[in-house]
C-alpha cells in the first residue's frame, strides 16, 4: 500500500492525498489528527467489481465496526472526480478505506488491479 501526503500551495487545499492501493486497511488520520476539510475526491477503480470509499471522522477507524461518515461508490472500471466547493468538514480527524460492501460491516478488499484515491483536503 503506498500512501503520500504532499503539502499544496493553494487558495483552497493545503494536502494532496493519494493511496495508489486503496484496500480494506484503514488508511487513519490521512491528514493528521487534525480537523481536515475535504474539498475533492477522484477515485479511479479499474477493477470488475463495484467499490465503496469509506470516508470516517475518527483518528482510528476500524473497518467492520467504525460506522463510516460517509460511503461513495464507485462502479467497476470506472473513474469519478466529485467536487465539494464548500468543503465538508471532518472536525476530529479523516480516516478512509475502500471495500466491496456498503454495510458497516463489510471489510472485503478489492481485488487487484488497485483502486486509487486522491483528495484535495485543508487543515
Amino acid at each position: 500500500m503506498t500512501l503520500s501526503v504532499s503539502t499544496q500551495v493553494s487558495p483552497i487545499a493545503t494536502r494532496l492525498i493519494v493511496q495508489t492501493q486503496a484496500n480494506a486497511d484503514a488508511d487513519n488520520a490521512v491528514a493528521g489528527v487534525t480537523a481536515t476539510t475535504l474539498y475533492m475526491v477522484d477515485i479511479d477503480n479499474p477493477t470488475g467489481v463495484t467499490v465503496y470509499l469509506k470516508l470516517y471522522n475518527i483518528a482510528t477507524a476500524v473497518v467492520g465496526t467504525t460506522v463510516p461518515d460517509m460511503v461513495l461508490m464507485m462502479p467497476a472500471t470506472t473513474r469519478r472526480t466529485m467536487a465539494i466547493p464548500e468543503g465538508l468538514l471532518f472536525s476530529t480527524a479523516l480516516s478512509m478505506a475502500c471495500v466491496t460492501g456498503a454495510a458497516t460491516d463489510s471489510i472485503a478488499p478489492p481485488g487487484p488491479p488497485s483502486v486509487v484515491v486522491r483528495m484535495l483536503a485543508s487543515v
